[in-house]
């Protein structure tokens, strides 16, 4: 069998690996790798070795481990804020919104992390992580607001954004070797990737439309206003002059375009009024 056979039967193995991601593909993908190994066609067999990896599933665990080591990226750039009352307070929300989500259950759990920075900018991982800048957190002016930002975060870890690029970048990596491109296949290079995807480029427009979409249904299910992600992104429109290029501002899409969105999605939906309540817990908290 000549080598270029080998190939086009690579890329029909790609298309089947990306269709039918499951472990019985990358058994069959690894096999085909040792076969053609054992022909001695090693361009082949690398690209067939790699496809199969890519097809590989990630467990809940490697999950974790995956964002931890995203998590543990982004600290090299940001300290932590120590402000315990403070961050008490925000994973007392996240429970809030956790509980009523529809996928509440996550590998050690969601931890909320202030990081001290005035840029306005937020992050999450894989692992559950959610960190959120002094800027950000500065531009709320009510529980439901601070509610908004938290639950546009966990949208990003329910929907697997992150394991999303993962993904991407393990398939376009079995691409390359399959073309012969020298390079790695391991995971810590999908790992910096997404790291520098995140800090550089933030997700794309449509996963930040979509996360909006998550965190007003989300709110409204956990007894927030989910009108509030529209003062959330007024407020931080006021922001956006004196920020223009930095944090959320130069990864996300403008405050107006998410509100635009936000108001196309927004659900008519009615909740109990306890918002005297959340203001004066609100003022306890962030004063």
């Amino acid at each position: 069998m000549k080598i270029s056979t080998f190939v086009k039967a690579a890329f029909t193995a790609l298309a089947l690996g990306t269709a039918f991601t499951s472990c019985a593909t990358s058994d069959f993908l690894s096999l085909a790798g040792s076969v053609a190994a054992d022909a001695g066609y090693e361009p082949a067999a690398k690209a067939l070795n790699s496809m199969s990896k890519a097809a590989e599933e990630i467990s809940p665990e490697n999950e974790y481990y995956i964002g931890r080591s995203v998590t543990a990226n982004i600290l090299t750039n940001y300290k932590v804020y120590e402000n315990y009352r403070l961050e008490q307070y925000l994973n007392k929300i996240c429970q809030v919104l956790v509980v009523n989500s529809e996928d509440p259950e996550l590998y050690n759990g969601y931890h909320v992390k202030i990081l001290d920075s005035s840029e306005v900018n937020a992050f999450s991982t894989s692992a559950g992580h959610i960190l959120i800048t002094r800027g950000l957190i500065d531009c709320t002016s009510s529980e439901d607001e601070l509610a908004a930002v938290i639950a546009h975060e966990i949208g990003h870890i329910q929907l697997k954004h992150s394991l999303k690029s993962i993904k991407t970048s393990r398939y376009t990596q079995a691409i390359k070797d399959t073309v012969g491109a020298a390079l790695a296949t391991n995971l810590d290079n999908a790992v910096g990737e997404v790291v520098s995807d995140m800090v550089n480029n933030g997700y794309s427009q449509q996963q930040e439309f979509d996360a909006d979409s998550f965190a007003i249904q989300l709110m409204a299910d956990s007894g927030y206003d989910p009108q509030a992600i529209i003062g959330m992104l007024q407020n931080m429109k006021s922001r956006s002059s004196s920020n223009t290029g930095k944090g959320l501002f130069k990864t996300h899409p403008s405050p107006d375009k998410r509100i635009t969105n936000a108001n196309k999605t927004l659900p008519m939906l009615l909740v109990d009024d306890t918002k005297s309540y959340r203001i004066k817990r609100y003022n306890t908290a962030t004063k």
